[in-house]
């Protein structure tokens, strides 16, 4: 079954991030889901999808340790148009590179302060992500319903 709480490794500070993030894309005309497990077995920390089938993520980093621990981030190019970092504001922007988005976020809302270039997904790729994104949204509303089924 899905789990669509917090899975405890999230900091406070991440969990706020996210808040922010989901609230700006959703604002954008983006559905979200956090926790989206790529096809790579990576997770997504929150990906989006909007009506025209733009697929973007946002990887959330919360200091500058958490983005220095992470150097796989890249492999998210292969499953977006567009690849953004989410940081607190608290955090040094230089850090992050500049082939990427930025947004700034707390647990009310979020800015983009920088609009990665777009890499268009192949097809195929765009094809297989939203069906994967359809369907973990599906069965987390499920899950939302009926939190005992055994499927």
């Amino acid at each position: 079954m899905p789990e669509i709480r917090p899975d405890g490794r999230q900091s406070e500070t991440a969990l706020m991030i996210q808040r922010g993030v989901c609230r700006l894309l959703r604002a954008a005309a983006f559905a979200t889901l956090t926790e989206f497990t790529l096809a790579s077995g990576r997770r997504a920390d929150v990906i989006a999808l909007n009506g025209d089938g733009a697929i973007w993520i946002a990887e959330i980093k919360s200091s500058p340790q958490d983005f220095h621990a992470d150097g796989k981030w890249w492999e998210y190019w292969d499953y977006c148009d567009r690849l953004f970092f989410a940081i607190p504001q608290s955090m040094d922007d230089a850090l992050i590179p500049a082939d990427t988005g930025l947004i700034v976020a707390d647990a009310f809302g979020a800015d983009i302060l920088r609009q990665p270039a777009p890499r268009p997904l192949h097809a195929s790729r765009r094809k297989a992500v939203t069906l994967a994104f359809g369907r973990a949204a599906a069965l987390r509303l499920h899950a939302l319903h009926d939190p005992q089924s055994v499927f």
